[in-house]
Formats: structure tokens, C-alpha cells, sequence
């Protein structure tokens, strides 16, 4: 399981000319079955990803196309975390 955190660069300003490009390529990430979340980092520091079902070098592949990150908007970090312990709901985690 990853977590990617894509932290706004001295680009954001240039965020608006790319969301459309920006948010097919996040569905593109939920219809493939690899992104589980996507929301904001608050307050307006950019946005995270939680990812499952990928290793890191397709990962790695998948968060360079994003146009954000090609365009310099963002500086993306990607974390590795095995999760050991979940709710019931999110059971699935651990297979």
C-alpha cells in the first residue's frame, strides 16, 4: 500500500490549466483498481493519493504521467506502509 502525497510546487498557479487533464488522470487510477482515495492536503498544500494493487515502479510510472507532475505544479513523494492492523471494513487491506 502506498501513499502519495503531490505537494504544490512554485507552479500552483498554473493548477487550473491542467485539472481537467489532472482529474482523468486520477480516474484512470480508480477505474485500473489501484487508487482507493484521493482528497486535498489542508490547508491547500496539494493533494494525496492512497494506492493498493501496484508496486512501486508502476506506481512510480503512474504518478509521473500525471500533468500535474509533468508540468511542474507539484513534487509528488510516494510512501510505502504495510498496513498490520485495520478496521473491519478495510479487512481487505491485508490480503
Amino acid at each position: 500500500m502506498f501513499i502519495v502525497m503531490l505537494k504544490f510546487s512554485e507552479n500552483k498557479g498554473r493548477a487550473g490549466e491542467h485539472m481537467a487533464s489532472h482529474n482523468e488522470w486520477l480516474e484512470s487510477g480508480f477505474v485500473d483498481g489501484v487508487f482507493l482515495m484521493a482528497g486535498s492536503l489542508e490547508p491547500g498544500l496539494g493533494g494525496g493519493i492512497l494506492a493498493h494493487n501496484t508496486d512501486r515502479e508502476a506506481l512510480q510510472d503512474r504518478v509521473s504521467r500525471d500533468p500535474f507532475v509533468a508540468q511542474d505544479i507539484v513534487a509528488a513523494e510516494i510512501v510505502e506502509m504495510t498496513p498490520k492492523r485495520v478496521h473491519e471494513r478495510l479487512q481487505f487491506m491485508l490480503e
